[in-house]
């Protein structure tokens, strides 16, 4: 296989970039996702890629529960400030306010639309885990566009 043409059509498949957050006990972590999608209607499922070392994963692993943020297409310096490790301070996670949501993970006051979720199943392969979690509360605060990868000019994945 030529591996630039692998990469190069695998970056073509079309993400969002979300916030996602997650608790367990003292453990608060929020990192940019890119890897998400809805798996099914009922119940309402989403699916996302965590890699496996990172402690998003660890945290989704052992609570069980996430929040998935949605950025605005105007936040791309929210998505960066998420690319550093998770900085709580008060109720600011990396700068930016939260409040807890009902499944515990924290939810960011900046956002125009969120889920909660509860993860259902995981599969660990390669070197991230897809995690699939049911949507057990949502928020939606405004209409808005949401960030996309493309216009961004950065690239995960290939």
């Amino acid at each position: 296989m030529n591996s630039d043409a692998k990469k190069q059509a695998l970056r073509q498949i079309t993400y969002g970039l979300y916030i996602v957050t997650s608790q367990s006990g003292d453990m608060v972590v929020a990192g940019t996702v890119n890897w998400l999608s809805q798996a099914s209607f009922d119940p309402p499922l989403v699916m996302m890629g965590a890699k496996a070392d990172s402690g998003l994963h660890t945290a989704m692993g052992n609570s069980g529960v996430c929040a998935i943020n949605f950025l605005s297409a105007d936040q791309q310096d929210v998505a960066q400030d998420f690319f550093k490790p998770t900085n709580v301070d008060g109720n600011k996670i990396n700068g930016h306010a939260f409040t807890t949501g009902s499944t515990g993970s924290p939810i960011l006051d900046d956002v125009y639309a969120y889920l909660e979720c509860k993860v259902s199943d995981n599969v660990a392969l390669g070197d991230h885990t897809v995690f699939v979690a049911e949507v057990v509360d949502a928020g939606h605060r405004r209409e808005d566009k949401p960030l996309e990868m493309w216009p961004t000019n950065w690239f995960y994945g290939g």
